[in-house]
């Protein structure tokens, strides 16, 4: 997704089971394989991680 892609909005990449599909391949962004999530970023469930994504996102909109 190279123009990036909102908070909430799966990548293309990722599979029904929430796996990357080009995980450990070349073409790999960056950005995915430096990202080393932490339990601020995340919380404690995939809804708390939408919803902090989704205050980054209007956080940081230009």
């Amino acid at each position: 997704m190279p123009r990036g892609k909102p908070a909430g909005i799966p990548c293309v990449q990722l599979q029904p089971d929430f796996r990357c599909a080009i995980f450990g391949r070349p073409e790999r962004p960056a950005f995915c394989a430096t990202l080393r999530p932490t339990q601020e970023m995340c919380g404690a469930n995939r809804d708390e991680a939408l919803a902090m994504l989704a205050r980054l996102e209007m956080a940081t909109k230009p």
